[in-house]
Parts: C-alpha cells; sequence; structure tokens
C-alpha cells in the first residue's frame, strides 16, 4: 500500500512542478485554491494508477516481487506527464493552459 501511495506523492509532485512552471513562466498568474486542489487529487490518482500498473508489470515481466518505494515515485511523476502530452497530443496545443482558456472562452 505504501507503494501506491508514493505513485499518489508522484503524480501529485508532477502537477506541482507544473503549476510552478506555469507560474514563474507568466506574469499575474492567479490560482484557484479549488482548482489547484482538484488538479492535484487528479494527478494524484492518475499517479497512483501508473504506480499500480509499474508494479504489476514488474511482477509479471521482471518476476520482481518488491520495488523500492522511489520507483512508484518515479512512475507517478512519469504517469502523470504521460498523460499530459497525450492530451497536449489530442487536443493538438503544446500548452494545456491555452486549452484551458479555449474551453473557458467557449462556455461563457
Amino acid at each position: 500500500m505504501t507503494f501506491l501511495f508514493a505513485g499518489f506523492f508522484g503524480g501529485v509532485l508532477r502537477g506541482a512542478v507544473g503549476i510552478f512552471k506555469y507560474m514563474t513562466s507568466y506574469k499575474d498568474v492567479e490560482i484557484r485554491p479549488y482548482y489547484f486542489l482538484g488538479m492535484a487529487l487528479l494527478t494524484g490518482v492518475v499517479g497512483y494508477v501508473s504506480a499500480h500498473i509499474a508494479q504489476d508489470a514488474a511482477q509479471i515481466f521482471l518476476e520482481v516481487e518488491v520495488l523500492p518505494v522511489s520507483f512508484a515515485i518515479v512512475a507517478g511523476y512519469a504517469g502523470g506527464d504521460f498523460i499530459e502530452n497525450l492530451f497536449k497530443i489530442g487536443m493538438k496545443e503544446p500548452n494545456l493552459f491555452e486549452i484551458g482558456k479555449k474551453i473557458k472562452k467557449i462556455t461563457k
């Protein structure tokens, strides 16, 4: 169970790094607390699932029973990054924050 929570942490860490990059790249950035918490939860869940998949894959293909917790953090971080890049490719937009602005304009 610790392994999966470490994956959750890796996902949250990925989300925090993304927010930090956004805040340092642009001026007058507004961070809404509920949006931030929702995204942190979402990236954590992606990290949790990624760690679970990585754990199963290591047990099946590498025949390794116990993996270090650091592996789960990396899997969680990478899983979040993977999902973000799939979303960018699917939306044909290099920046997720630009996608958010477009969606906001459509809903007004």
